[in-house]
């Protein structure tokens, strides 16, 4: 029975370490170097668009969570804290808000957390994300999701192993010595190793923004929103005055925490109060 613990202690470390070693050699390979880099705007490349932006710091649901802020602003979308959205006006006036509101169903009111889930497949939100892939500043969504399956199924190995040790401790074994959880503690070894490893060189490829696409995100000044006044409605397209833009690109960056309205912050589910 021992023996057998160690077995599959040992096919577990392995099968997850190989998978996760394939998935990081895949995103070596698939990773697209970035057309354009930190000196995009020197280069003569617009800058990111709040949505790129949101994108790459929050993913789908963060431009989910940003057109709802910008229509919230405009009067166009009622955020209730009880976290329902209502559609008020039913216009959209860019691809990203008219997939918004058709995710928002035909009744015109939803959960929030509902909406989220139907817009991150939507047409646009799933172009946005591969125009960004292409241009190096995203990591690929198959990458991604590889890195991310391949560290869990690693993880998962870990405790396996921990608790198949555990096990074993209270298995009889005829001359048994105590070098006998060693045999334990060499998966155990190779599971946090290469989880180690992972964290520090694949962690980047489980994010949504490549390195590049992280650098270009630091690049961007946003203002702290305390020292901000006043502000008029969210320009259509995400694009226009900085007076505009700053709190809406602080929530691309930051997330639903730093909005100053409580009863937003409350209907995306951000918590975090800002002074």
């Amino acid at each position: 029975m021992w023996v057998f613990l160690v077995a599959v202690a040992w096919v577990a470390a392995l099968m997850s370490c190989a998978r996760l070693c394939r998935a990081a050699m895949a995103a070596a390979r698939e990773s697209p170097a970035p057309a354009c880099g930190p000196d995009r705007a020197a280069a003569g490349e617009p800058e990111l668009s709040l949505y790129e932006a949101a994108f790459l710091a929050g993913g789908p649901s963060r431009v989910t969570d940003l057109a709802m802020v910008a229509m919230s602003r405009q009067r166009r979308l009622l955020l209730a804290h009880t976290g329902w959205a209502t559609v008020v006006d039913p216009v959209g006036r860019d691809e990203v808000e008219r997939s918004l509101i058709a995710s928002i169903g035909p009744g015109g009111q939803s959960l929030i957390p509902a909406v989220r889930t139907v817009h991150a497949a939507a047409d646009c939100v799933r172009a946005l994300g591969e125009r960004l892939a292409s241009a190096g500043l995203a990591v690929p969504a198959a990458v991604r999701d590889g890195m991310t399956a391949g560290i869990r199924q690693t993880w998962a190995a870990t405790v396996l192993v921990c608790a198949l040790l555990a096990a074993s401790t209270g298995i009889n074994r005829p001359g048994g010595d105590a070098s006998d959880p060693l045999w334990f503690v060499l998966p155990l070894l190779l599971t946090v190793g290469c989880l180690v490893i992972a964290r520090i060189e694949a962690h980047p490829y489980t994010r949504w923004a490549s390195p590049a696409g992280q650098e270009l995100l630091r690049a961007i000044p946003v203002p702290r929103l305390r020292h901000r006044r006043g502000g008029g409605a969210a320009v259509p397209g995400l694009t226009g005055r900085a007076d505009d833009r700053t709190p809406l690109m602080t929530l691309a960056l930051c997330g639903p925490a730093v909005l100053r309205d409580p009863a937003l912050r409350a209907a995306l589910g951000g918590s975090r109060r800002v002074a």
